[in-house]
Formats: structure tokens, sequence, C-alpha cells
């Protein structure tokens, strides 16, 4: 794991290099993707001053947020199942969670944070199918509007913070990626119809982070670039 802090040293300079580039000269944040990943690599990278991780896996995160420091912001960034939704907003430094796939799981989210008594409203992202790709979890681009208006005006216990998506696997990182675009285009239509703005673009992975903060990204996923590759254990 030493090389965990020479890995977040290049990750954080290109992001300084690429958002340089753009208009927009605010840094996104980037969000260290620890899945799979022991609690001691994610203490190393703690140790290197990252505070924003994100957890694919309920379970995963229960126990990663129990056993480190507790001023980590949490992203959970997997898919939700309305079951686990009480178990994920259980967590006291839950940060955001960048998956709500439908006013029906906002609904849940904000039913678990209210019977939990959480004292501020949880920041949530909608999570948009920009590639239209059946195996993506994410609404339809056109329900963006939708869906935000519904948490706003009946999620109280929610903070509507902007957009996420995933995209497409394997797009070319030397033009401009159209699921990103899409993504960005969502965001524009949502602040438009529902006259709010400074909404966030979480968009970008260990692939294509930089590609997506030229595209306008505010928060960025990077995994295995800082990590190393993943190591999945037998589920069987």
């Amino acid at each position: 794991m030493g090389d965990i802090k020479h890995n977040l040293e290049v990750v954080r300079e290109n992001i300084e290099i690429a958002t340089q580039k753009r208009r927009n000269k605010e840094l996104p944040t980037l969000v260290a993707v620890s899945k799979t990943k022991p609690i001691s690599a994610v203490q190393e990278a703690y140790d290197c001053n990252q505070r924003h991780f994100g957890e694919n896996y309920v379970q995963e995160l229960v126990e990663k947020a129990a056993a480190l420091p507790q001023d980590i912001k949490w992203h959970f960034i997997g898919h939700l199942q309305t079951n686990k939704c009480k178990t994920v907003c259980q967590i006291p430094n839950l940060y955001m969670i960048e998956t709500i796939d439908g006013i029906k799981k906002a609904t849940a989210v904000n039913n678990a944070c209210d019977s939990l008594g959480r004292s501020e409203p949880l920041k949530v992202l909608i999570e948009v199918n920009t590639s239209g790709e059946e195996s993506k979890s994410g609404i339809n681009p056109k329900e963006c509007v939708e869906v935000a208006k519904h948490i706003i005006n009946n999620c109280p216990k929610l903070k509507f913070c902007g957009l996420m998506t995933i995209g497409m696997f394997d797009r070319p990182t030397d033009q401009e990626n159209p699921d990103f675009k899409t993504l960005y285009n969502c965001r524009q239509d949502v602040e438009q119809y529902l006259n709010i703005t400074g909404l966030e673009l979480s968009m970008g992975m260990s692939a294509d982070y930089e590609l997506a903060i030229a595209q306008g990204s505010t928060n960025v996923r990077v995994g295995s670039t800082i990590f190393g590759p993943r190591v999945y254990k037998n589920k069987n």
C-alpha cells in the first residue's frame, strides 16, 4: 500500500492541471473510492489528508465507518436497495448518497432519515443513466426535473445537490464524452426549470476523470488509480 501517497499526489496534480484548463477554476471534490480495500488502505489515504471516500456496498461502508476517523466524509455510490436505506442513513458521518434513482428511492431515504432523527438534511445526488444501457441504474435524463422537484418539495430530510452518472465504459478519452455532455445538459434543464443554481455534477472515474473535469465535473470518483486494482472475494 506504499504507493497510495504517491498516487494521491499524482491524481491531485492532474486534477489541478485539468481544472486550470476550464473556465470554472474551482477544484472538484476528489472522492477516493475504497470499495474492497482494507481499512488500513483507507487510513493511509486519510493520513495523506484525504477526507472524502466512496463505498459501493452497504455492509462494507458500515464496517469502515465504525472503524475509521469520524471526520471522514462518506459518499455512498453503489446501488441502494430500499430495505438498506435505514442501515446507510444511520451512519453519523454519511456525507452524501449519490445514487438516488427515482422518486420512490428518494422517499425511502427521506423516511429513513426522518425515523432516525438526523439533525441535518442528508445531501443527495440523482443518478442519471446517460448512456441508456439496461445494465446501468439511474433515471432517464428526461425525468431529472420531475425527480429533483419531488426531492425539493416533498423530502425535507434531504438536500438536493445535483446529478451523478457512471456513463458507458471504454469511451474514448481524447474527445468529448457524450454521457458527460448529457449530464451537463440535464443540470442546465433542472436549474432553469426549478430556478436554482450551483448544482453539482458527479462524473468521471479513474480512466476519465480529467476529461470529466474538462466537461464540468465538480466531483470525481477515483478508485484503482489511487488504491491499485481491486481484488473481489468469491461470494459463492
